[in-house]
């Protein structure tokens, strides 16, 4: 009898320490990313601290407030079309003509558009594409049909389809489907970057109601 009523005891001890425990984790393991993620920033714009005016050196990180500010004072400028005509032609004349910069450049660019609300056309779909086994679906980006000339037989139509990397969706697979292959979604490109990267954890808010 008392071995039952102390069983119980460590069951419940062991309950409670594993609710706190499966409680902390993720705040603790976000509060970590944010300081390795903030320290990494602090150090790549640390050199701003001693060339900033001398009302901010004594405000702790005060170099983030420039960095902010100039973001933000780029983005007003951009809206007006001040800018445009300028960084199309750093684009054209410096990043444009050297060649592995022009590569690097332009797929960034491009990546960063497409998971944007800027570019409506190179990730055109959601879909859930079987990948890397038949039987095995990932979700993916439409991005086009494949030419015929690039198509691995000549008797049926491919189409383009990039699988991002969970948690980093900024690499993964490009691969070629058939059109049985995969199938569309109604997610939009936030919907799924939130799924993809948060490894299913995140899902649409619609889809819990």
């Amino acid at each position: 009898m008392k071995t039952k009523k102390l069983h119980k005891i460590l069951d419940e001890i062991k309950s409670i320490f594993l609710n706190g425990f499966f409680t902390l984790i993720p705040i603790t393991v976000t509060l970590l990313l944010f300081k390795t993620t903030f320290k990494i920033v602090s150090g790549w714009i640390h050199p701003l601290h001693k060339i900033q005016p001398a009302c901010l050196q004594n405000i702790p990180y005060s170099e983030f407030i420039l960095v902010i500010l100039f973001i933000f004072l780029t983005g007003i400028i951009l809206k007006f079309f001040i800018l445009k005509r300028f960084i199309h032609f750093i684009e054209e004349s410096i990043f444009a003509k050297i060649p592995l910069l022009r590569s690097l450049y332009s797929g960034i660019k491009r990546l960063v558009n497409a998971l944007t609300q800027k570019d409506q056309s190179s990730f055109q779909k959601v879909v859930l594409v079987e990948f890397p086994n038949s039987g095995t679906y990932s979700v993916g980006f439409l991005t086009g049909e494949v030419p015929q000339y690039l198509a691995p037989t000549k008797d049926k139509i491919y189409y383009n389809i990039f699988v991002p990397h969970t948690p980093n969706p900024t690499s993964g697979f490009f691969v070629l489907v058939e059109k049985d292959r995969f199938r569309e979604t109604d997610l939009s490109r936030q919907e799924a970057m939130a799924l993809i990267i948060s490894g299913g954890i995140i899902k649409p808010d619609r889809f819990n109601k």
